[in-house]
């Protein structure tokens, strides 16, 4: 049953053959199939060397151990989890023939393998609860920060990005490394990951604390880049600028009203047609002189990129023949919205090297350098994961991987071609996306309250997950701006988005009844223009207010520099949950509406409407309030005033 082979324990049992092995710093890697040999990919481990263990076979049971992480199996195959001595994780079995304490005869083991149509299966892996917290596993649209009693779709939407690495109150981490489509469900009773096609299970697990954690995940699935100064002030964007000159007529006002911009982004349908990628000439007819203008006031420009093909394209025929495109196992088509359309496949090395290759000639050539990797997910007009065929296996089996292999396309081109400072923006992410340069969005969110508390968990939790680069769209993307409190909302968002990754506007302000440039279906002047959406486009109130935070953030761009290289020597967030700074104060565990900005600020934005006020959990030591200049005493919580203008921020001392 149990045998010692290169470095790794297997365990032969009932047609299943598990491996464990040690992979990184005080971490293993399990394995399992039913099939004659494994899959050799490797997904987001990206060292996936296996390192040296001690494996020791003990009467009936072996174990494993790599630094503070080990791992005992017993001779049905169970697996238990113990850090530095301490159980943290064991399987969930209830099955006969077994020395438990729990009824054997409900035939629930803990590795479950379904046959499938195809040969494959649909697997459930399974542990027993604990009594812990929960944190990471991507973006998702809902306001909890633990996710402890929380069922979670492994799959990509719009707004929602599966990243399958959690964190946990009891000292471990744990990577489900399988880009399949399922679920994975926290209960009160039991742990679950379901997926529904897949050749084998295949899961990471570390210990430490919540910065090891974090330093063992990336270190092997890869960390990001240095992030480039030069974005790291205001980024300026809307839905959408339909011309050059609307362009340059921004990046004007801006440099005579002597506000730094660092990005104005040009968003879709400046293109001919989907799949062209390329300006439309009668609206933007000399892009490089455009380019050239805004650098000379210090900006950057951004280029909308998305995945989509039209029918009617003049690289639809080829790329469809050269087998270019996700295929959908019934219909003709993937995508509606302003085109029949299908999506380049993402996952093949030669349609990444095509779509780069039209990239580069028409934008990059040009000098835009900065790519918006918009419906990256990808968006499809049904999410009927069953029915689209990748280069590399299914949706089913592969989907999740696609926003990293989109992210690839265009690091890889980039790089090739020298340049240093990468920095795209992307509407989806998956494990490891972050090696490959890219800012996750929270993706086209409505604008009100509710859904700005759905976006501060998300970033908590997208950058547990290993992703430190991130944003939103201030003020939400679907946007009323006549509606009652807006201009609350705005300001609101604004202060607490000068203190995340990326300070960006964006959004489809309406309500906007935009006539077509010209009487085409097609091209950049087809597409509607929400309402102006630069900092002087909600009165002269608010205004002043967002000004004021644009010079904030530009202060602060020395220490937001140092905080991104955190990330990018150690893996550790730019936004960090309380209890990432202090994990032995059982408070910061339970502060779930602040959060440490790197390790000196903590920041506790306002989430509400109508409040002046609020309570601020601080830490033992001391901290002064940014906005009074008052210094307090940790340990304690504290309630302070928090005016329409204000943002409670505290530095640490």
């Amino acid at each position: 049953m149990f045998e010692i082979k290169e470095n790794m324990l297997q365990i032969s049992r009932n047609g299943e053959t598990v491996v464990i092995c040690a992979q990184g710093r005080d971490a293993l890697r399990v394995r399992a199939t039913m099939n004659c040999a494994f899959d050799a990919r490797d997904w987001a481990l990206e060292d996936a060397a296996a390192g040296n263990a001690d494996i020791r076979l003990e009467g009936d049971s072996a174990v494993i151990t790599n630094g503070a992480i080990s791992a005992r199996v017993d001779r049905l195959g169970k697996i238990r989890f113990y850090r530095s001595g301490v159980q943290i994780l064991e399987e969930y079995y209830r099955c006969y023939e077994y020395d438990m304490p729990h009824t054997p005869s409900l035939r629930i083991v803990a590795r479950e393998y379904k046959p499938i149509r195809g040969g494959d299966y649909e697997c459930t892996l399974r542990f027993e609860a604990q009594r812990e917290k929960l944190y990471g596993m991507g973006q998702y649209q809902q306001d909890c920060l633990d996710l402890k009693g929380c069922t979670l779709e492994l799959a990509q939407r719009n707004s929602q990005a599966s990243v399958p690495f959690l964190l946990s109150s009891l000292g471990y981490g744990f990577l489900f490394n399988q880009p399949a489509v399922g679920k994975a469900t926290f209960a009160k009773n039991v742990t679950e990951w379901h997926v529904e096609s897949v050749r084998q299970l295949d899961y990471w697990i570390t210990v430490g604390t919540p910065k090891q954690i974090l330093a063992n995940y990336t270190a092997l699935a890869g960390r990001a880049p240095e992030f480039p100064e030069n974005a790291l002030g205001l980024w300026q964007c809307k839905l959408r600028y339909r011309t050059q000159e609307e362009v340059l007529s921004v990046a004007r006002e801006y440099h005579r009203r002597g506000i730094p911009l660092d990005v104005i982004v040009i968003d879709f349908f400046h293109w001919t047609r989907q799949g062209e990628w390329k300006f439309d000439p009668v609206y933007w007819p000399d892009p490089a002189a455009m380019v050239r203008e805004l650098k000379s006031y210090g900006i950057r420009c951004m280029i909308s990129v998305w995945p989509t093909v039209d029918k009617k394209s003049e690289n639809f025929a080829e790329m469809r023949q050269k087998g270019l495109l996700i295929r959908p196992e019934r219909g003709s088509q993937c995508f509606d919205f302003l085109g029949d359309s299908y999506l380049y496949d993402a996952t093949n090395p030669a349609a990444q090297a095509y779509l780069w290759d039209k990239c580069r000639k028409n934008y990059f050539e040009d000098g835009i350098d900065m790519f918006w990797l918009d419906e990256a997910e990808p968006e499809y007009t049904a999410y009927d994961f069953d029915n689209y065929r990748y280069y590399l296996g299914t949706d089913l089996q592969v989907g999740n991987v696609y926003p990293v292999m989109h992210a690839k396309a265009f690091w890889d081109g980039q790089t090739a071609a020298g340049q240093k400072d990468i920095c795209n923006l992307i509407r989806c992410a998956w494990a490891g996306s972050q090696k490959y340069g890219v800012v996750l969005w929270s993706g086209d969110i409505i604008g009100n309250f509710e859904t700005l508390r759905d976006q501060f968990t998300a970033g908590l939790n997208v950058s547990l997950a290993g992703i430190p680069w991130w944003t939103t769209d201030i003020g939400g993307f679907f946007v009323d701006v006549t509606a009652p409190g807006h201009k609350e909302l705005l300001i609101r968002w604004f202060e607490w988005a000068t203190f995340c990754p990326v300070l960006r506007l964006h959004g489809d302000k309406g309500p906007c009844e935009s006539a077509p440039l010209d009487d085409r279906d097609w091209g950049g002047g087809f597409c509607h223009t929400g309402r102006d959406n630069e900092l002087w486009s909600y009165g002269e109130d608010v205004y002043e207010i967002l000004k004021h935070y644009v010079a904030v953030r530009e202060q602060m761009k020395p220490y937001l520099k140092e905080v991104m290289r955190e990330a990018s020597e150690n893996g550790s967030p730019v936004m960090r949950a309380m209890f990432y700074e202090f994990p032995d104060d059982p408070m910061c565990w339970e502060a779930d509406e602040q959060y440490m900005f790197g390790s000196r600020y903590l920041v506790a934005p306002v989430l509400y409407a109508g409040v002046a006020e609020r309570d601020v959990y601080l830490p033992a030591g001391k901290w002064k309030n940014i906005a009074t200049g008052e210094q307090l005493a940790g340990g304690q919580k504290v309630t302070v005033a928090a005016p329409l203008e204000v943002i409670p921020v505290f530095e640490k001392l």
